[in-house]
């Protein structure tokens, strides 16, 4: 799983695609917990929380944009 920093270092492209196959795998593993028994159920709370951090350095990186600007002004 990828950690705050090492998301950082990735560009956009790349933490949406890890938020899109961390989202698709929280499906999976949501499926399979209604169907069976997982294996391995903190799975689901990894994924969460790679989701998580996932928005949470895009949101960073979206007010760092719209910030900037306003503070070059002053």
């Amino acid at each position: 799983m990828a950690k705050a920093a090492e998301l950082r270092d990735m560009s956009d492209e790349q933490i949406n695609l890890t938020w899109k196959e961390a989202s698709e795998n929280l499906f999976r593993l949501r499926m399979q917990a209604q169907t069976e028994k997982l294996d391995a159920p903190t799975e689901l709370k990894k994924h969460r929380r790679l989701i998580a951090r996932c928005q949470t350095v895009l949101n960073e990186r979206a007010r760092g944009a719209k910030e900037q600007p306003s503070s070059k002004k002053s």
